[in-house]
């Protein structure tokens, strides 16, 4: 079963309410109304009750023939929508309005203010009974006033409201479903849009209603997406293109070489050669793929690190003692200052080892022999500074802010000769920022790099 749209939901909610709002305030002001002519009609009763005991009081001493023309007078008074009936003690008629039917004896009994509703000849009128005592004499009277008028009155409001009332829910429930839909059209919009935009033409973006509401900050959210989609794709598409380029350099080179070597007959000395190229370009190869692997785990969130207490100390000694090795073989001096007591931090040791490994080498690929690398760890406001400092070829100024991407190298020829892809300071940024860290550099043309690791330490 299809769901039903939002706008047609809104109007059902909408007419709904509505019309349980109507119903609730048709039945309050026609029992209102009701209530209200009622008491009006008794306060009229009793005016006329009271006016009753005033000429009986006056007229009953005076004779029964007095009494009974006061009381047509009286009756005459009220016109024809009132009737009045007086009897003696004994139950006896002493005066009746036309169409006044008697009442037993048990009605005549009744005292007090207690009005009911009541039929004289099909025709419906509001009655109060009463005794009034007059010199020892007991006169049980009984005053009635037609009450069809204002029945009808009511019955006619209920039958506006009867007739009103869907109308208005109909017209009320049309404009609410025009408003509704005139309300969401720019989420109408908004779908077209999205659907035309795809991989291809993730530059599009949505129109934003300038509305001040709900929908504006909708439209923007959605284009605040699009662009964080494109940014990914955009790096995706580079980071294929650089990798596609990357690879295929040292897989040209492998083949060019056994190409060659296998033209004509060679010298052990020359396959020996050939073999050796082949060997270096695989490992270069091998070291690529790796970061690369690396790479993608790191953006899809597979690789996640498991953060356990660490000594930074011991960590940053693990890869200097590696770095040595590698210094060593070109004739670099090497110095460390790490403290005495231990820096603990929430970390991945192999990771973290793996992000000052990354730049010892660099420090020892691109300084010249005779220079030096010095390493020095030291903690500052609950901070782990980690400085690696050498004394190489520098980094050009318009070249640093562009060191930390993907596959970017400074010289590329030189990056070449030193086996280099562009990504170990890329992986090293993805390390430090895992750990809530940051990575700070200083460096010049012929005056060597300053790379400065920070890593917020345990509590």
């Amino acid at each position: 079963m299809k769901a039903l749209s939002i706008r047609v939901r809104l109007t059902a909610w909408y007419s709904l309410i509505l019309a349980l709002s109507l119903g609730v305030f048709g039945g309050f002001a026609y029992f209102a109304m009701r209530r209200s002519i009622q008491v009006a009609v008794d306060a009229g009763l009793r005016q006329r009750l009271d006016g009753l005991h005033v000429i009986i009081a006056k007229s009953a001493p005076q004779g029964e023939a007095e009494l009974q023309d006061e009381l047509g007078e009286f009756d005459a008074g009220q016109g024809g929508g009132g009737r009045v009936r007086v009897a003696d003690a004994t139950g006896r008629e002493l005066y009746a309005s036309p169409g006044m039917e008697s009442s037993s004896a048990a009605d005549q009994g009744a005292g007090g203010f207690r009005p009911f509703t009541k039929k004289f000849h099909g025709a419906k009128f509001r009655v109060v009974r009463d005794t009034i005592e007059v010199s020892g004499n007991r006169y049980p009277v009984e005053v009635a006033v037609y009450t069809e008028d204002f029945d009808r009155a009511i019955d006619g409001f209920r039958m506006v409201m009867y007739s009103i009332a869907p109308l208005f829910l109909v017209l009320a429930a049309l404009g609410g479903y025009w408003m509704s839909r005139r309300a969401l059209a720019p989420v109408d919009e908004m779908i077209s849009a999205s659907r035309r935009i795809g991989v291809t033409s993730l530059a599009e973006r949505i129109a934003v209603p300038r509305t001040g509401d709900e929908l504006e900050r909708l439209a923007g959210t959605l284009n605040d997406m699009l662009e964080r989609l494109g940014a990914s794709v955009r790096r995706m598409v580079q980071f294929t293109a650089d990798a596609s380029h990357e690879l295929r350099t040292p897989v040209s080179v492998m083949r060019t070489s056994a190409e060659i070597t296998l033209r004509k007959p060679r010298s052990e000395m020359e396959y020996r050669d050939a073999l050796s190229q082949i060997l270096h370009e695989t490992e270069i190869l091998s070291h690529l793929i790796d970061q690369l692997l690396e790479m993608a785990r790191a953006d899809s969130g597979v690789s996640a690190l498991k953060l356990v207490r660490t000594n930074l100390n011991e960590t940053l000694e693990k890869a200097c003692r590696q770095a040595r090795v590698l210094a060593a073989a070109k004739q670099l001096t090497t110095a460390e200052r790490l403290p005495d007591e231990p820096l603990w931090v929430e970390g991945d040791p192999a990771a973290l080892e793996r992000l000052f490994l990354i730049f010892l080498e660099n420090a020892v690929k691109y300084t010249p022999s005779g220079g030096r690398i010095d390493v020095q760890l030291t903690s500052r406001d609950g901070i782990g500074i980690a400085e690696i400092r050498d004394t190489g070829v520098g980094i050009a100024k318009e070249d640093i802010s562009h060191i930390f991407e993907r596959f970017y190298q400074a010289d590329r020829s030189r990056s070449r000769e030193n086996g280099g892809s562009g990504l170990g300071l890329a992986i090293a940024r993805w390390i430090a920022q895992s750990h809530g860290g940051d990575i700070g550099v200083e460096s010049a043309i012929s005056q060597g790099s300053s790379f400065r690791i920070q890593l917020p330490l345990a509590r």
